[in-house]
């Protein structure tokens, strides 16, 4: 697929593991995937970025101080043309700004926050630096995704803070699911939103999940078994290819797919 030069605004267009063992992640991302580890910069307190094929795919970052210990958890960025925007109306619609926009050089500005039902993402005002480099190969991210409590509100918010066209794909009390489509062209599909209040467990919070092409989910999963993973699900053929959900060895979770032939 052609090199990503562009993310629509509201579309999941970065995403960086936020973990306790700098080393150990660089290692295990970089055997499970082939991604090359680049090293941490001091510009920007520590953060790093993996590469994919010499081009950005990911990015890392470890303890933010003895009061922001890393929770070992992959974040997804959303693309905006307006941050400072996005900042102002997070309150008015129940969500919470966790940090301030941050201007990274000439790469662009970001943004952590809480949506309205406590899932933790980001968001990204890009200049020189779009995002992902590439899409839908093996290595790099190829869906994403959110596990909700109250689909409705999750909904409203996405709409109406980050201009969402979203179409309904089911809706009924065992499947209730609907998808961001792209602004542009409606048949393209960008992330999903899943009504998970039937089977989220107690205690755990809404949240977003990424997916990660391989060729192999099931070589995939063994090697990354043998790196020090675990499996969590899977791998289960679907109509969307085959998939699995994994952790790395320090318990941050992502998800496998190869998609069908």
């Amino acid at each position: 697929m052609p090199a990503v030069e562009h993310f629509p605004v509201g579309a999941p267009c970065w995403a960086d593991l936020w973990t306790s063992d700098i080393e150990g992640s660089r290692a295990f991302y970089s055997a499970l995937f082939g991604w090359a580890a680049q090293e941490p910069s001091e510009e920007f307190g520590g953060y790093f970025m993996f590469h994919r094929e010499g081009a950005p795919i990911a990015g890392g970052m470890g303890d933010m101080g003895p009061d922001m210990p890393a929770d070992d958890t992959w974040k997804i960025y959303l693309s905006t043309d307006d941050i400072a925007g996005v900042h102002d109306v997070l309150a008015s619609h129940g969500a919470v700004a966790v940090t301030p926009t941050i201007p990274v050089a000439d790469l662009g500005q970001n943004m952590v926050f809480t949506d309205p039902n406590g899932a933790v993402l980001g968001a990204w005002q890009p200049e020189t630096f779009p995002g992902f480099a590439t899409v839908e190969e093996h290595g790099a991210p190829s869906w994403f995704e959110l596990f909700t409590r109250d689909y409705a509100r999750a909904l409203d918010f996405y709409r109406e803070v980050f201009s969402w066209h979203t179409e309904v794909e089911g809706d009924s009390d065992e499947f209730r699911y609907s998808t961001l489509r792209h602004p542009e062209d409606s048949e393209q599909q960008l992330a999903g939103v899943m009504d998970a209040s039937a089977f989220l467990p107690e205690g755990v919070p809404d949240y977003w999940s990424i997916y990660w092409d391989v060729d192999d989910v099931d070589v995939t999963v063994a090697l990354a078994r043998q790196l020090g993973g675990s499996l969590v699900d899977g791998p289960m053929d679907t109509p969307y290819g085959r998939m699995a959900t994994v952790t790395d060895p320090t318990g941050a979770q992502f998800k496998l797919r190869t998609p069908p032939a």
